[in-house]
Order: C-alpha cells, then structure tokens, then sequence
C-alpha cells in the first residue's frame, strides 16, 4: 500500500516550526512498515529548510521515504508542472487531525497489518470481540 504520513503532531508531538519529541513507537512502526513493502510518503506542511529538517530528523532514524510531499519520487514539482497538484494520492492517510483521533503507533501498525480497522476507544463496542453482528435483514 502507499501510506501518506504527516509529520507534526503525528511522528513527532506538535511543536511547529520546531522538531517535537518522538511520538512513542513512531519511527519504529514506520520502520515496520517499509520493512513491510509498504511505500510511505511524508505528506506535510512543511517546505524549504523546514522540510529538509524534518526528512532529516527521520533519516537519521532509519525511515526513508518512498516519495516527500508528492506522489512519487520523480514527480515535478509546482516550477516544471502546472498540473502539480499537493493533494497526494494514497491508500491510507495517517494524521493527527484524523476522525476519531490518532491511536497508537502500535495499534497503527497493528491495524494495517492485519487489516482490522480503527474503532476509537469511546465507543461502546470492543475493538474485536470474533463475532459476527445480528443483521438486520434476513440474507
């Protein structure tokens, strides 16, 4: 899958335009992750020196990016193409201004490798209780 990943308040806590700490478990999941064959693009605000801090900050922890702020590595940016569009184009989007919020990077992980979906934990129902739900109607 192509999983686009934000970077302030989702890698790191949300400390703009500085590099907040490590959300805990962050680089290790992204790490499974690649390792996984996923392709992970950081889909951020972030641009210029700001930008490169952060692609930075992660090399340094082992997460390389399939792709920075774009589809794919070799796409043109705004200068070359005036049909660049910012809008990423992913299977999943991983982000703290998400519905329900951000889970752990460990549900996170576990999530998409298994491919059970998020239920936020103020929901009346268990994550995964094995049974099926009574349907409504008789098929």
């Amino acid at each position: 899958m192509t999983i686009a990943v934000d970077f302030d308040g989702t890698i790191v806590e949300h400390k703009y335009p500085k590099i907040g700490e490590e959300k805990p478990f962050a680089t290790d999941a992204l790490r499974m992750l690649i390792k996984d064959h996923h392709r992970l693009i950081l889909w951020t605000v972030r641009e210029g020196k700001l930008l490169d801090e952060a692609v930075e900050w992660c090399r340094k922890r082992g997460v390389e990016f399939w792709a920075v702020n774009r589809d794919y590595p070799e796409e043109n940016g705004p200068e070359g193409n005036k049909h660049f569009s910012r809008k990423v184009k992913a299977d999943l989007f991983i982000d703290d201004c998400q519905i329900g919020g951000l889970p752990g990077w460990g549900e996170i992980y576990h999530m998409i490798s298994s491919g059970k979906p998020f239920v936020p934990h103020n929901t009346d129902e268990p994550y995964d209780t094995g049974k099926k739900k009574k349907r409504f109607w008789p098929f």
